[in-house]
């Protein structure tokens, strides 16, 4: 499968898919929650699969939250929806997928990148993992079910 922000690889059993948005310190877009969605159903489907490690590519962010400039412009509906439609085609997909899935957090996990990693069912992070939640310091409730899990 092709993808534009993010990379799949397989070796024997594992599967590792990166976020690979760098220069945005990979924070998710539609079309990255979309791409991550599919990778999952594809991996579901190939029974050699038995763990999937999930990451960010560069050493700075493993996810540093939404992509905001791609947000900014959404109306209060628009941004209801999408953050519903994310939370089902993502978070809880993962939360609840057959296959164990690993979050391998390497720099920031910041908002919807802490709760990408809490809907995996093992962390592990890196020296220098940061992680947060700052979208509360301004009165606003995690997106994609994060105070749940």
């Amino acid at each position: 499968m092709n993808f534009e922000n993010i990379l799949l690889s397989q070796k024997e059993a594992l599967a590792i898919i990166t976020i690979n948005r760098p220069k945005k310190l990979n924070a998710l877009n539609k079309a990255t929650i979309e791409e991550l969605h599919e990778a999952f159903k594809f991996l579901e489907k190939d029974t050699s699969i038995k763990v999937i490690v999930i990451t960010g590519s560069g050493e700075k962010a493993f996810v540093a939250g939404a992509d905001i400039s791609e947000f900014a412009h959404f109306t209060v509906d628009n941004g209801g929806k999408l953050a519903a439609k994310g939370q089902e085609m993502l978070f809880n997909f993962i939360e609840n997928f057959s296959i164990p899935v690993i979050a391998a957090v390497n720099g920031f996990a910041l908002g919807g990148g802490l709760e990408l990693a809490m809907a995996c069912h093992f962390r592990v992070a890196s020296d220098n993992a940061k992680m947060g939640l700052p979208e509360v310091s301004l009165g606003v409730i995690p997106g994609y079910g994060g105070t749940q899990r």
